[in-house]
C-alpha cells in the first residue's frame, strides 16, 4: 500500500553572518518571528514546525502560502533532499520529485548520457532504456543537441530535457513544485496533456502551486502554510475559500469548473 507520512517535521536552517544572503535572512526570520537557537546554541531560520499529515494512494495534496511560507522546503524534506531536525517521514512507494528544472542532470553529460543514466538508475532493460531515449528525444525535440553536454544547452532547452525525461517515468508518490508549469506557451499547450497523464497515473500527488485553477482542478486536499507551520488544511473549496479574497476565488472556481 503506497502511503507517505509526516510526524511533527522541523526543519532549521543556521544563519552566518558573513554572508549578506544570511543577512537577508536574519532580517526576514526577524520580522517573521522565526528566528530559533539549535542546540549547538547557533542562530537559525525555523523553515518548518511541528508539521503532520498522512496521505494514502488516491491522495491528491496541494500546497499554499505565499513565498518564503515553508512550500517548496517541505517538499524538499520529502524528497530527501533536506534533512529534518525533528520528526520524521514514513515513506513506502516509489518517489519522483519534480522540484528543479535541472533536478537529477549531469551538466557535464551529453542529454543522450543523462537519459541513459536515469533509466539506469530506475533498473531500467536495455529495451526500455532505448524506448525511453526514444520517447524523450520525441518530446523534448532538441534533436542534435541530445549530442552535446547539457552545460551548453539555453535555460529553455534545460527545461524541456527535465520535463520529458521526468514525465517519462510513472511515479506512484508524485512531488511536483510549480516549476513544471511554467515554460513557453507553446511548449506548455503540448506538454499539458502528457502532465495531466502522468499527474493521474501517480497513486499520490503532492503539488505546490500559486495558481488557483490548477490547486482547484488537481486537488481533493489542500494545506496552507503560513511561516513554516500548517495554517489550515481541509477540501480545495474550503481552504482556498479561506485563503484567497473573495473575487479571486471565484474566478478560480470558475476557471476550474471549465
Amino acid at each position: 500500500m503506497v502511503s507517505l507520512l509526516v510526524e511533527d517535521i522541523a526543519v532549521s536552517f543556521p544563519l552566518y553572518h558573513g554572508e549578506s544572503r544570511s543577512l537577508k535572512k536574519t532580517v526576514f526570520a526577524a520580522a517573521s518571528g522565526r528566528l530559533g537557537e539549535d542546540n549547538k546554541h547557533r542562530l537559525v531560520v525555523e523553515a518548518l514546525k511541528d508539521v503532520s499529515f498522512s496521505l494514502h494512494s488516491g491522495d491528491r495534496l496541494g500546497f499554499v502560502g505565499s513565498n518564503g511560507a515553508g512550500k517548496t522546503t517541505l517538499l524538499r524534506t520529502m524528497a530527501g533532499i533536506y534533512e529534518p531536525v525533528a520528526g520524521r517521514i514514513t515513506i513506502n512507494g516509489a518517489v519522483t520529485a519534480l522540484l528543479d528544472a535541472s533536478q537529477g542532470l549531469n551538466m557535464d553529460l551529453t542529454g543522450n548520457e543523462n537519459i541513459r543514466l536515469r533509466a539506469l538508475f530506475s533498473g531500467y532493460p536495455d529495451a526500455q532504456i532505448r524506448q525511453l531515449q526514444a520517447d524523450v528525444a520525441a518530446f523534448a525535440e532538441l534533436d542534435q543537441f541530445l549530442a552535446l553536454p547539457v552545460r551548453t544547452y539555453s535555460s529553455g532547452m534545460i527545461i524541456r530535457l527535465g520535463f520529458a525525461l521526468a514525465t517519462a517515468i510513472k511515479p506512484q508518490i508524485l512531488l511536483m513544485d510549480e516549476w513544471i508549469l511554467a515554460g513557453d506557451a507553446a511548449f506548455m499547450d503540448r506538454a499539458r496533456q502528457r502532465l495531466e497523464t502522468m499527474v493521474e497515473g501517480a497513486e499520490i500527488l503532492v503539488l505546490s502551486s500559486h495558481n488557483a485553477d490548477i490547486i482547484l482542478r488537481w486537488c481533493n486536499r489542500v494545506i496552507w502554510m503560513d511561516a513554516g507551520r500548517i495554517r489550515a488544511d481541509g477540501s480545495p473549496e474550503e481552504v482556498m475559500a479561506a485563503y484567497l479574497p473573495p473575487d479571486q476565488f471565484a474566478h478560480a472556481m470558475a476557471s476550474a469548473a471549465t
